[in-house]
C-alpha cells in the first residue's frame, strides 16, 4: 500500500509543485494576458506537449496577423503626415465642419497598436517561461476590434486616398535600413521561446514546420537589403545643395494661409520663393484664393449668407474686401501652431484681408523673392472667362520683373510667352526633353510622390530644373536633397531652413558594413539561444563538475523525495489521488 500511494505521488508531484510555486513574474504574465491571476488556474506546457491548445493556438496567430497589419496601418498613416492638413480639409468640404481628423485616426491607430503590441509581448513572455497560453476572451475582443480598425481604415484610405501608399514607399527609403534592423533584432528574441518549444515537441512534423517557417523569414530578412534603393546612400561628396524653399500659400503654419501676413512670414524665416494661386474677381482684379469658393477661408457665411457656395470669382474686388480672411486660422488652428504665436502676430492675423495679385507681387518685389502661382479659369458666363490671362498678364509686368515669375498656366502658353519671354515657362506635367524644350520649359512642378533622381538628374543635363510640392516633413525634404531638387514648396519653411543636413546619408560602404554585421550579430545569437536549449533539455552539464539535475527534461527542478511531498488522504476506492487531496506543508505521509 505503501509503495502505491508513492508511485500515485510521483506521478502528480511535478503538477503539485508547479502549481504551488511563488512565481510572482509569471502570475504577473498570465494574470494580464489571461486573468490567471491564481497560481492553480495555469499550467506549464509538459515536454512534447504544444505549447496551447487549437483555439489559442488560433488565437496566437491572430494576434500576430493584427499585430503585423496594425503595425503596416500605424506606419502607413504616421508616415503619412505630410498631407494631414489637406486630409482635414478634404472631410471639411464632405462634412461642412472643421475637425483635426488626422490626428484622431493617428491616435487611435497608436492606441490599439500598442495594446496589440504589449499583448504579444506578455505571451512570448510567457511562452518563454514554458507556460501554455491561454488568453481571456476581453483580449480576444480587443484583437477583432483592432483588426477590424486596421483593415477597414486602410481600405477606405486607399481608395480615397490611393497616392499614399507612393509616400509609404518613399518613406522606406529613409527608414529601411533601421526597419531592417528592428526586424532582425526582434527575430533573435523570438528565437528563445521557439528553440525552447522546439526541442519540446515530440513530433518531427510540427519541428520541421516551426523551423522552416522561422528561417525562412529569418533568410527573407537577410536578404532585404539586396533590394532596397534610397538616392541618400551615395559616395562622399555627391551630395548637392539644399533645395530652395518657396512658401506654400506663404507661411500657412505661423498666418493664414494666401494673405499679405503669410507672405511676408514666409520671407522673414528664409523663404527663397513665394507660392499662390490667382482667380479673377467678376470686375476683372485678380486675387489671391485656392479654393472655388470663400467657404473655407473666409467670413463669407456671415457677411453674404446666401452665398457660400458661389464660386469666388462671382464676387467683385468690393465685395471680396468686406471679407474677414485671418479668424478661421485662429479659430480652426489648421496646424496646431496658434498657441506659438505672439500677441501681435494674433491680433495682426485677426485683421487680414483677402489679397488682390499686386498686393502678392509687391512683397515679392520688395524682398527680390521669386513668385510661382497657379491661375485658375472663371467659370462659363464671367465677363473675363476668355481674357483672365492677358488681364494677370497685364498685373504682373505692372508689379515685379518678369525674370523673377515662374509661369505655371498652361493654357496660350505659346502667346504669353511671345509676349513676355523673359516669364520663366513653368510646366506642371512631365514630358520628353523635345517637348519640354519645344515649348521653352525651364522648370518643372511636379507632386512630391513622383520624385525620381534618375528623372531629376535626366532634366538638369538640359537646363531643366525640378521643383517638387507638397514638402513639408524634414524626411521628405532629406529624400528631395539627395534625390538633386532645385526647390520644393512648403508649409514648413521656418523648420526646413534650419535643416543642415540631410536626416539620413551614408556611403554604400557604410550601409554595407551595417547591414552584414546586423546579419551576422543576429545569427550568431540566434544559433547560441538554439545550442542552449538543445543542451538545456537534454540535462547536460555547462561545466565540469556540475550536479545533473535534470530528470526529465527542465521539469526536474521540481524534483522532490518522498519525505519532500504534501500529505495526501487517499482511499483505495479512488483509482486516483483527488485534485484537494493536498493539504500542508511540512510534507507528511499518513498511510
Amino acid at each position: 500500500m505503501t509503495r502505491l500511494k508513492l508511485g500515485k505521488l510521483k506521478v502528480v508531484r511535478r503538477q503539485l509543485l508547479q502549481r504551488y510555486e511563488h512565481q510572482p513574474f509569471v502570475s504577473c504574465l498570465a494574470g494580464l494576458y489571461g486573468c490567471q491571476w491564481r497560481r492553480y488556474q495555469r499550467a506549464r506546457a509538459q515536454p512534447g506537449e504544444c505549447c496551447c491548445s487549437k483555439v489559442e493556438c488560433g488565437s496566437f496567430g491572430l494576434l500576430i496577423l493584427t499585430f503585423f497589419l496594425s503595425f503596416v496601418f500605424l506606419y502607413f498613416w504616421s508616415e503619412a503626415q505630410n498631407d494631414y492638413n489637406d486630409f482635414d480639409w478634404f472631410n471639411f468640404g464632405t462634412l461642412g465642419f472643421w475637425f483635426p481628423w488626422s490626428l484622431v485616426l493617428l491616435v487611435v491607430a497608436a492606441a490599439l497598436f500598442t495594446y496589440i503590441a504589449l499583448l504579444l509581448v506578455l505571451a512570448v513572455c510567457l511562452l518563454s517561461e514554458g507556460q501554455r497560453l491561454y488568453l481571456h476572451w476581453s483580449h480576444k475582443t480587443g484583437i477583432v476590434v483592432t483588426l477590424a480598425f486596421s483593415v477597414i481604415a486602410t481600405a477606405i484610405l486607399s481608395d480615397l486616398w490611393s497616392k499614399e501608399w507612393k509616400t509609404l514607399l518613399l518613406s522606406l527609403q529613409v527608414t529601411a535600413p533601421f526597419l531592417h534592423v528592428a526586424a532582425v533584432s526582434l527575430m533573435a528574441i523570438l528565437s528563445w521561446p521557439i528553440a525552447l518549444h522546439f526541442f519540446r515537441m515530440n513530433r518531427k512534423v510540427r519541428q520541421v514546420a516551426v523551423l522552416g517557417l522561422f528561417l525562412s523569414v529569418l533568410f527573407s530578412l537577410y536578404l532585404v537589403p539586396l533590394g532596397m534603393y534610397s538616392p541618400c546612400i551615395k559616395e562622399a561628396g555627391m551630395l548637392g545643395p539644399a533645395p530652395m524653399l518657396i512658401g506654400h500659400r506663404g507661411a500657412p503654419m505661423l498666418a493664414p494661409e494666401n494673405t499679405v501676413m503669410s507672405f511676408e512670414k514666409a520671407v522673414e524665416v528664409g523663404g527663397e520663393g513665394l507660392e499662390t494661386d490667382v482667380t479673377i474677381s467678376y470686375d476683372g482684379v485678380p486675387f489671391l484664393m485656392h479654393d472655388s469658393t470663400l467657404r473655407r477661408t473666409t467670413n463669407v457665411a456671415e457677411v453674404f449668407p446666401n452665398r457660400t457656395h458661389l464660386d469666388a470669382s462671382m464676387f467683385t474686388w468690393a465685395e471680396l474686401q468686406q471679407l474677414n480672411a485671418g479668424d478661421w486660422f485662429l479659430s480652426r488652428d489648421p496646424f496646431g501652431t496658434v498657441s506659438s504665436l505672439s500677441e501681435l502676430d494674433l491680433s495682426q492675423a485677426q485683421n487680414q484681408s483677402v489679397p488682390s495679385l499686386s498686393q502678392f507681387l509687391e512683397v515679392a518685389a520688395r524682398s527680390s523673392k521669386i513668385v510661382l502661382f497657379d491661375l485658375r479659369r472663371p467659370p462659363y458666363g464671367h465677363p473675363y472667362s476668355e481674357s483672365y490671362i492677358n488681364t494677370t498678364l497685364q498685373v504682373v509686368q505692372a508689379h515685379i520683373n518678369s525674370s523673377q515669375v515662374l509661369w505655371l498656366p498652361s493654357e496660350d502658353r505659346e502667346l504669353v510667352q511671345a509676349v513676355d519671354p523673359d516669364l520663366q515657362q513653368t510646366s506642371g506635367v512631365k514630358a520628353s526633353i523635345q517637348e519640354l524644350r519645344d515649348g521653352h520649359i525651364t522648370k518643372l512642378n511636379l507632386h512630391y510622390s513622383t520624385m525620381s533622381q534618375q528623372q531629376i538628374s535626366k532634366y538638369r543635363s538640359v537646363n531643366i530644373s525640378t521643383n517638387l510640392y507638397v514638402i513639408s516633413q524634414p524626411w521628405l525634404y532629406t529624400l528631395a536633397w539627395c534625390a538633386g531638387a532645385h526647390s520644393v514648396t512648403t508649409n514648413s519653411i521656418h523648420i526646413l531652413s534650419n535643416t543642415n543636413k540631410p536626416l539620413f546619408l551614408m556611403t554604400p560602404d557604410e550601409y554595407s558594413l551595417m547591414w552584414i554585421l546586423t546579419d551576422a550579430a543576429s545569427a550568431f545569437l540566434i544559433m547560441v539561444i538554439f545550442i542552449f536549449h538543445w543542451w538545456r533539455e537534454r540535462g547536460l552539464p555547462f561545466w565540469s563538475g556540475s550536479r545533473q539535475t535534470h530528470e526529465n527534461g527542465p521539469y526536474s527542478k521540481f524534483r522532490t523525495d518522498s519525505w519532500e511531498v504534501i500529505c495526501v488522504r487517499w482511499s483505495p476506492l479512488h483509482s486516483d489521488p483527488p485534485a484537494g487531496a493536498f493539504i500542508s506543508l511540512p510534507l507528511v505521509f499518513n498511510p
